[in-house]
């Protein structure tokens, strides 16, 4: 056996008074008169020498080949807090057996050793609880393994990339078993310094010299590095692994837990992906988590990770009373009843305009009945309550009657739609881990060429062959069949899970949004009483989620002829046909849609104007909507009357306004564009913006503050989908109840409607202090060349310069700076100084909506042109 290592001096951002020894008794490891040291970093005496008596102890496990290093982060962190008067937690960070700076015992040690060696540390160490485990990698199964063993004294479990099972039986990671594959074991982990060194080029950014160095330091040498062969060699990768045993324990065990779990997950991880963070959310359902979409394996060094852990200390330890159980919401009337009510209806429900060969219209009682058989269908093939269910099936009477299917046995709808991008569809598909996947050819061939998860299900026959290739184990006939007796579990209650719907990403990757099935169908209730649409309304959608809601409000819905991946492709001819083959009063267009639909008006026939005469309601929204766009297509109903709701996936209706209300507010001051007011029982605060650009103030509905808007509703989302922080930064320093910072700026006026001026990301900070974008843009649109404008800031935030960037009607046909006739209108007409005009063929926008402009990426490309780099587009 070899003594404990020398701890170097002088290692980045660790406190070498942290660093002790402690020599441990381990059955089996004892050598001659002497025993094995420990070396572990620990905040405790140092918490002493300051009076300060901690609250319980974070007992921190590394992986392979880290050693506690990678926990120094959390110890400074813990330190600071405590120093800050806040409750201190003492952290225990171990270097295992053979790792680190920890004796080398000169064999390898097996997982049922390394849990039992870890007990014998904490026994030896006089460890008493509370005390919450923490580990990444292997570490984290032996630190599993310890809070399994010690009940009495576990407070919680916090983990970070990490695995206690391999899920479905798949097997270990290719890296892995690459690394243990024969004589490549010895080579890459101690022969070499391969598998260290490939470790450490997981961390995003890359580590600095000093850091990596730092994680060399105690595995210089080949007889150093044994304990890194070890590990990987007892990588339980198949049922007869000696290790294999412990680790089923430890699996069940852990989801036999009823203490606070937080999960801290890098996406990026090659080895410890997703489908083990879906499995550990099995088993601690309870658990908050976190994944970082640009964070990896090293999840520890690529983002900042202790302050939330801390903060999960803070708040959730001691607050769970594990004798209770919530209470499950009945519903009095959910999603599917109105469906229900009209079963027995030969009249139609769903029309489909661009179905293959032709129109296609189903029945209330066809798809009533569809959706019990698929319904009964898919729990019958194994689909459980709380399971989630992937659906990439274009809009039209397949996918409404597949949503409400998985709705009424439980399921949870995964909706992420194709204007996503390949990219953007991956991401979320990743992140949400669906267990199950139902789709069309092309939906399943994306699955299967990018690696989503979930098994398969074609919704459309398909050739065996074809079937194979895309790993298909059952087609939507063969669901439907499996139901036919129409035998249905009983209902969901309102506060289960329904739904995940994605934001569009056009302010970052996009998220997941959780909705309860009580949010939505308070949803169709705001949106029926205030639209008042009921069963003799019909419903045409250009906004292809929309469509979905027909059966919910019980009135026949239909989706024209259109690319639904980009609503620019609506014609006002496929509105008209729409609305004719429907009779339909309320029409919904996005606002990328209403473009197209007014640009081609000119299309239009006699019969084609008298149908679109017949609307009564009508709606665009997914941005906000100006009153020259609302107008021009309300001219094409002129019996409708226009509203533009203002929502965003978190609250899909939060306030609206009519044309008529538009008009009215354009006589008022206020810069921005007029949402209206709170729709039915929704309430919107403002927080205001301070001079450096961020929302601090007391959230009020005081008129004329400019500042963050935040809303509260009962159709309110439930929360982000393994984004934990996200949620909290979005109900941070709100008023009592559920509450949500939109991320939008505006303001409240006299009379309690919203005016919107932007997004807080695009908020510039001046020398003169905050200034939102939009109402400058609505003074530069108003120069006739001006098309569409946006006003964005380069320069450093606090001196930031204002610039003008321009669409124009005419389209320039190369990006750059504006003519000096133009720039000089321009200038003239803005309400602030610009530093430059420029101008663009075209506005970058959003992939979904196609209308919200991307002032982000038009800030950095104006920033390049005017510090002299190359033009190009942006």
């Amino acid at each position: 056996m070899r003594p404990a290592l020398h701890v170097p001096s002088g290692l980045p951002g660790l406190d070498p008074r942290l660093s002790h020894v402690l020599a441990v008794d381990v059955p089996g490891v004892a050598l001659g008169a002497g025993v094995p040291t420990w070396h572990y970093l620990d905040t405790g005496p140092e918490l002493a020498a300051r009076g300060v008596e901690p609250v319980g102890t974070v007992l921190a496990v590394h992986g392979n080949p880290t050693w506690s290093y990678l926990w120094r982060d959390l110890l400074t962190a813990s330190l600071d807090a405590a120093a800050a008067g806040a409750p201190a937690w003492r952290v225990v960070a171990v270097d295992q057996l053979d790792m680190g700076w920890s004796a080398r015992t000169g064999r390898l040690r097996t997982l049922p050793e390394r849990v039992a060696d870890l007990d014998a540390f904490t026994r030896t160490l006089d460890l008493t609880g509370p005390v919450v485990a923490l580990g990444h990698d292997w570490g984290g199964v032996v630190a599993s393994g310890w809070a399994v063993d010690h009940p009495d004294q576990l407070a919680g479990l916090a983990l970070l990339n990490t695995a206690v099972a391999h899920p479905d039986g798949e097997p270990i990671p290719a890296p892995l078993r690459a690394a243990t594959a024969g004589p490549v074991l010895r080579l890459a982990t101690s022969t070499t310094r391969a598998f260290l060194e490939t470790t450490l080029a997981l961390a995003h950014p890359p580590l600095v010299r000093e850091v990596a160095d730092a994680y060399r330091a105690p595995y210089r040498y080949a007889d150093e590095r044994h304990g890194i062969e070890g590990f990987v060699a007892d990588i339980p990768g198949y049922d007869a692994h000696p290790s294999s045993p412990e680790l089923r324990r430890i699996a069940a065990g852990v989801a036999a837990l009823d203490v606070p779990a937080a999960l801290l997950w890098g996406a990026r991880d090659p080895v410890f992906r997703d489908r083990y963070l879906d499995d550990l959310l099995d088993r601690l359902p309870h658990a908050r988590v976190h994944r970082f979409a640009g964070a990896g394996h090293l999840v520890a060094e690529d983002v900042d990770w202790a302050g939330p852990l801390l903060t999960w200390l803070r708040e959730d330890l001691g607050q769970r009373d594990a004798a209770s159980e919530p209470e499950r919401a009945a519903q009095d009337a959910p999603l599917w009843a109105a469906l229900d009510a009209r079963a027995d209806d030969a009249g139609p429900a769903v029309l489909d305009m661009a179905a293959p060969g032709g129109s296609r219209t189903v029945s209330w009682r066809l798809l009533a009945r569809q959706v019990r058989r698929i319904a009964a269908g898919l729990h019958t093939l194994g689909v459980r309550p709380g399971d989630r269910v992937s659906l990439l099936v274009q809009p039209g009477p397949t996918l409404t009657a597949l949503v409400y299917a998985c709705l009424r046995i439980g399921a949870v709808v995964v909706v992420a739609d194709a204007g996503l991008g390949a990219r953007g569809l991956t991401r979320a598909q990743q992140g949400a881990q669906p267990d199950w996947v139902i789709g069309q050819a092309k939906g399943l061939t994306a699955a299967r060429a990018l690696g989503w998860p979930g098994v398969r299900i074609a919704a459309d026959p398909l050739h065996p062959r074809l079937r194979r290739a895309l790993g298909v184990t059952h087609t939507l006939v063969d669901v439907a069949d499996l139901g036919r007796d129409e035998v249905l579990p009983p209902e969901p209650a309102g506060d289960d899970e329904a739904a995940i719907l994605f934001t569009s990403g056009s302010t970052g990757p996009a998220k997941g949004v959780v909705y309860t099935h009580a949010q939505l169908t308070a949803m169709r209730d705001v949106l029926a009483a205030h639209l008042d649409i009921g069963p003799d309304t019909g419903l045409v959608t250009g906004f292809a989620p929309f469509a979905l809601l027909g059966p919910a409000f019980g009135t026949r819905s239909v989706t024209p002829v259109m690319d639904v991946s980009a609503p620019r492709t609506l014609t006002a001819r496929a509105v008209a046909d729409a609305v004719r083959a429907s009779d339909a009063t309320v029409v919904f267009l996005s606002p990328a849609a209403v473009l197209n639909v007014v640009a081609t008006a000119g299309d239009l026939d006699a019969d084609d104007r008298a149908a679109l005469g017949r609307v009564r309601t009508f709606l665009s929204a997914g941005a906000p909507v100006g009153e020259a766009m609302l107008a021009s297509a309300a001219a094409l109903m002129p019996a409708a009357t226009a509203h533009t709701p203002y929502g965003m996936t978190e609250c899909l209706l939060v306030t609206d306004i009519t044309l008529d209300g538009i008009r009215a507010a354009a006589t008022a001051p206020d810069a921005g564009v007029c949402v209206g007011r709170p729709v039915g029982p929704g309430e919107v605060l403002v927080s205001a913006l301070d001079a450096d650009g961020a929302a601090t103030g007391e959230p009020s509905a005081a008129p004329g503050v400019l500042g963050e808007v935040l809303v509260r509703a009962p159709h309110l989302k439930q929360r982000y989908d393994r984004l934990w922080l996200t949620d909290r930064a979005a109900e941070r320093d709100t008023p009592p109840g559920r509450w949500h910072r939109t991320g939008d700026v505006g303001h409240l006026d006299a009379d309690g409607r919203l005016w919107i001026e932007g997004r807080l990301a695009h908020v510039l900070v001046t020398a003169d202090g905050a200034l939102a974008p939009v109402g400058p843009e609505q003074h530069v649109e108003r120069v006739d060349a001006v098309r569409r404008a946006a006003v964005v800031g380069v320069g450093p935030r606090g001196v930031q310069q204002t610039v003008a960037v321009l669409e124009t009607h005419d389209p320039a046909r190369r990006a750059g700076p504006a003519p000096s006739d133009l720039a000089a209108e321009v200038r003239a007409a803005s309400p602030v100084p610009l530093a430059a005009v420029l101008v663009v063929p075209r506005m970058p926008t959003d992939v979904r909506h196609n209308s919200k402009i991307d002032r982000t990426r038009l800030a950095a490309w104006a920033e390049r042109v005017l510090s002299g780099g190359r033009v190009g587009t942006p």
